[in-house]
């Protein structure tokens, strides 16, 4: 038999998880970072350093390659060494990455750190989704809906914080300068909350742990026997 459709409060009721909140502000900065530099680097480009729409198109597009090859490099880095620690890792590179572009250095060197700038986030997406189902098991469906909306907003929202800050300070270097710290900021939310994590449901620097029971919403901890399938009560 088909199993139930999710409600309305099966979104609710995960919202109200604290986790779920962290893992969208995670992937918030990861994918949106992304998906908002991709919609920024062509007019970046092309305004700050005189290229050609296409020839900025083309270089945009290198960017944005790099980042979708390492997603899934990224999950399989969070799978060996955790997600908390590639997560770290990867916030902070990527920091120092957009203060080097916030310099606005010469075209070649700009091209370079927006494309390992990129290719970093797009291993931040798959190390978010390496710890996602280690927390919610039996909510992977609700949850993934919740975290990718949320990382859609980042991408959302970035080309138009960017482009506000360049209209206030005559600079591109402003809004990649606040990306800089936001990824910083990022980097500092992990380190705090890894210590809670690592005592509840993530191993060794988030990575899975073995035989551990599953950390579930408002439901006690999965028991051998139990079927992995919710149960749907009769009407």
């Amino acid at each position: 038999s088909q199993p139930a459709p999710r409600r309305f409060r099966d979104y609710a009721a995960l919202l109200r998880e604290l986790d779920t909140l962290w893992f969208c502000l995670f992937y918030g900065i990861t994918f949106g970072g992304f998906v908002g530099l991709a919609s920024f680097l062509g007019i970046f480009f092309h305004d700050q350093y005189g290229v050609g729409k296409v020839a900025a198109g083309d270089l945009t597009a290198l960017c944005v390659f790099a980042g979708s090859f390492m997603r899934p490099i990224g999950g399989l880095l969070a799978d060996r060494q955790g997600g908390i620690r590639v997560l770290t890792v990867l916030y902070g590179a990527v920091a120092l990455l957009l203060l080097g572009v916030a310099s606005l250095p010469p075209l070649w060197l700009a091209t370079a750190l927006f494309f390992a700038a990129l290719a970093l986030l797009g291993a931040g997406n798959g190390s978010v989704f390496q710890l996602v189902p280690l927390r919610f098991q039996r909510e992977i469906g609700v949850i993934t809906g919740l975290v990718g909306a949320a990382g859609g907003l980042g991408g959302f929202f970035l080309p138009s914080i960017l482009g506000m800050l360049k209209d206030i300070t005559g600079t591109y270097a402003s809004g990649l300068l606040a990306l800089s710290v936001v990824c910083l900021w990022g980097m500092s939310l992990v380190l705090a909350v890894s210590g809670g994590w690592g005592l509840t449901w993530a191993g060794d620097g988030g990575r899975a742990r073995v035989g551990r029971p599953a950390v579930r919403t408002g439901r006690r901890p999965m028991q051998p026997g139990d079927s992995p399938l919710p149960v749907v009560a009769g009407r």
